[in-house]
């Protein structure tokens, strides 16, 4: 019973990232949507957040009435830019790149998110580089075979894919998506190369994120409330650059449509749930590890893409999605032969420990009888630093 428990506790994180992955593909095709029919993404990421905070709202300030830590100056102003490089510069961002390509293409596009978080990571040195190791040479070239996919998939788009269910498409099916493939057929080299630069902002700015998030979780641990107050501020942050970018008035008009059914959707599984869930998994496992999902999305995405919105796919995307993909599961490997290095060094840890402790209390029962060597021997058990020589302890004093 033991070793179950101990199983679906290891579980958890897979799960809710594997979870999480379904949650965004539904994002996209239904965002794309509505983008086709005409909403502004500045009012969309508007509404997102704010259906986010709506939801959240509750459980933060009832659950975590007791629990929530005081607010300072330093905590807001990481809220504030959290809020900045998620809801505002990510999401924009990403909306005009999904506007400007494909759902398919902008989740491909996406999945050098590892690769950039590896590298912010290894910048703020939340993450040890050591090229005499396997793990981390296979970190390294999987970061830049990741990068080169990104780039291949910017800079050549390929002739048009046929996949064997959009073939034979029925004609009431491809009566349905008439318009979102006719966008797709009408995309421009020029929109093609707008678009993944776009994306590319964007996956940066959400690899800055998982970083601060991780460093601000340690000193604000309401998940929930951090949640919440991010997804405020950026509603906030968001509405001014909404009308500063959007003079029109007519753009927030919203009816019981697509729009609003992607607006509420985005807001409610993808800021506020997958905020919290994202939060935890990276307090749990680690930046890199909570963005090692991204290819499931993609694979997700492909199949509703192609099937919802008569989705077209190109020899590019393709190729470079199997770069990218290759070299994630590159540094996935790496990722994971380093966590089970840091278990076996944690699993003799203890052993030594328990051994340091016992020598300790010998050292203290002779000491009556050896005055000299009591000072010694303290110094040698309290050094508590594996590997070092006990008799450098010794000499020293």
């Amino acid at each position: 019973m033991a070793g179950w428990g101990g199983f679906v506790e290891k579980a958890k994180p897979y799960v809710a990232m594997i979870s999480l992955q379904f949650g965004y593909a539904g994002m996209n095709v239904l965002t794309k949507v509505s983008l086709n029919q005409g909403m502004s993404h500045y009012v969309l990421v508007v509404y997102r957040h704010a259906f986010a905070t709506i939801c959240i709202a509750p459980f933060a300030l009832i659950l975590e009435r007791k629990v929530r830590p005081k607010m300072t100056w330093s905590i807001f102003l990481q809220i504030f830019v959290l809020a900045m490089l998620g809801p505002v510069i990510d999401q924009n961002f990403y909306y005009a790149g999904l506007k400007f390509t494909g759902p398919t293409f902008a989740c491909a596009m996406s999945n050098i998110l590892p690769a950039m978080t590896f590298v912010m990571a290894v910048i703020f040195r939340m993450e040890k580089l050591d090229m005499r190791k396997v793990r981390c040479q296979a970190k390294v070239a999987g970061t830049a075979v990741t990068v080169a996919g990104a780039m291949l998939m910017t800079l050549y788009k390929g002739p048009l894919m046929e996949l064997a269910w959009t073939r034979h498409a029925s004609p009431a099916h491809a009566g349905a998506g008439e318009a979102p493939a006719a966008a797709a057929a009408a995309i421009s080299g020029r929109d093609w190369f707008l678009g993944s630069v776009f994306v590319i902002i964007a996956t940066l700015a959400w690899a800055a994120l998982f970083i601060l998030q991780t460093h601000t979780i340690r000193q604000y641990s309401a998940h929930l409330s951090l949640t919440m107050l991010v997804c405020f501020v950026g509603t906030l942050q968001a509405i001014v650059v909404t009308f500063v970018m959007e003079r029109r008035l007519s753009v927030w008009t919203i009816g019981f449509d697509m729009n609003l059914l992607a607006a509420a959707y985005a807001g409610i599984v993808t800021s506020s749930i997958a905020y919290y869930v994202q939060g935890l998994v990276i307090q749990k496992t680690g930046p890199v590890f909570a963005s090692a999902f991204s290819p499931l999305m993609m694979i997700i995405v492909a199949v509703m893409g192609s099937f919802i919105l008569s989705e077209k796919i190109y020899l590019g995307g393709v190729l470079g999605a199997v770069l990218i993909v290759a070299g994630l599961y590159s540094v996935l490997w790496g990722k994971h032969k380093e966590t089970r290095e840091k278990e076996a060094d944690a699993k003799m840890a203890l052993p030594m420990a328990a051994s340091s402790k016992q020598d300790g209390g010998v050292a203290a029962g002779v000491g009556d009888d050896a005055e000299g060597n009591t000072g010694n021997n303290g110094v040698r058990s309290s050094s508590g630093v594996r590997g070092a020589p006990p008799a450098a302890g010794a000499s020293a004093v």
